[in-house]
Formats: C-alpha cells, sequence, structure tokens
C-alpha cells in the first residue's frame, strides 16, 4: 500500500528534473480523488500546488492545456525563472486573472493531463490516481451539481481518449486506488 510519507520520500530524494523544481505530477481521471491527494502531498513538501482545472479552458479544454501550460509555466520553471499563469474563469467562460508562482524547490500539478508524454523526463514523480468511472461520475456531479451530467460524460470519454493515447497510467510511477485510503 502507499502511504504518502513514502512518496514524500521518493520526492525528496530524487534530483530536480525541471531545472531547480522537483515536479510531481498527480494525474488520472475526474473524480478519482486527485485534488485530495495533491493537497496531503502539498502540504507534507511544502510546495505550492497548480491545479489544472484553473488553465483548462472549460470542458473542451484538455486538448487546449498543453501549449499552454508549458508557456506558461513550465518552461520558465525549467530555466530558474518565475512562473505566470492566467486562471481560466468557469463561470464567466473566460481567462481572469494572472498568478505569480515563484520557483520552488517543489511544484504540485495536479489534475487530468498532467503527465503527457510531452513532459517528458522533467517530473521527479507521476502519480496515476483512478477509480471506477461510476463512483468518479458521481464524485463529480455531487461536487458540480447533477445539472452537468452530459458535461461530465463528455468529459470522461475525452480523458478516457486522452490516456489510451498518452499510456499516462503504463508511464506513471506509482499508481493509486483513488477509493483507499492513503497511509499518512
Amino acid at each position: 500500500m502507499t502511504s504518502i510519507a513514502g512518496l514524500v520520500a521518493r520526492v525528496r530524494s530524487g534530483a530536480p528534473r525541471l531545472g531547480p523544481v522537483r515536479l510531481v505530477c498527480i494525474d488520472g481521471p475526474a473524480g478519482s480523488g486527485k485534488t485530495t491527494l495533491a493537497a496531503r502531498l502539498a502540504v507534507e513538501l511544502d510546495a505550492p500546488t497548480v491545479h489544472l482545472d484553473d488553465l483548462y479552458e472549460g470542458w473542451s479544454g484538455l486538448d487546449s492545456l498543453w501549449p499552454r501550460l508549458e508557456d506558461q509555466v513550465l518552461r520558465p520553471l525549467a530555466v530558474g525563472l518565475p512562473a505566470r499563469w492566467q486562471r481560466y474563469d468557469w463561470s464567466l467562460a473566460s481567462f481572469a486573472e494572472w498568478h505569480d508562482l515563484p520557483v520552488p524547490p517543489v511544484l504540485v500539478l495536479e489534475g487530468s493531463g498532467s503527465a503527457p508524454r510531452a513532459l517528458g523526463g522533467r517530473a521527479s514523480l507521476v502519480v496515476f490516481v483512478e477509480a471506477p468511472w461510476a463512483i468518479r461520475l458521481e464524485r463529480g456531479l455531487a461536487r458540480d451539481g447533477v445539472e452537468l451530467t452530459e458535461e461530465w460524460h463528455r468529459w470522461q470519454a475525452r480523458e478516457s481518449r486522452h490516456f489510451v493515447e498518452e499510456h499516462t497510467r503504463a508511464r506513471a510511477d506509482v499508481v493509486i486506488d483513488g477509493c483507499e485510503p492513503v497511509l499518512s
């Protein structure tokens, strides 16, 4: 069974691979438990977290995410410069304010699509969190509202294709069952 302490030890003992930054990618389908795991890791690692929910350009944003993430966050950090990313406001359906991110020793990047092949070897740790489709849908609708059921179905289909094309689970350093507790 995976533990938070074990994941933290792996990150701390590994070399930075994104310039001076140890990048931790928490990937997996929506509703699997990524945000919960990322929050726990961020506290233990004293690390900032960038949530991809803040960077997707709405419900179809998974497909257009990577160039923006690369330009605004990863490329600057890789050369030791602060990052600056623009948050997407889901209620306004447009990009909103900018957020500055000083160069951290560790950065937790959380969200579906956070560890595509384009990332290369720049992550110090890639974790794939999974859970059954029905449980993920139930969690998502409880959070977002049942009126978004169709959007959730479209998102789940889109991210399923993404994970198959990217072989994300197979490339992960650690696979976690989002229905099982992760020990401290």
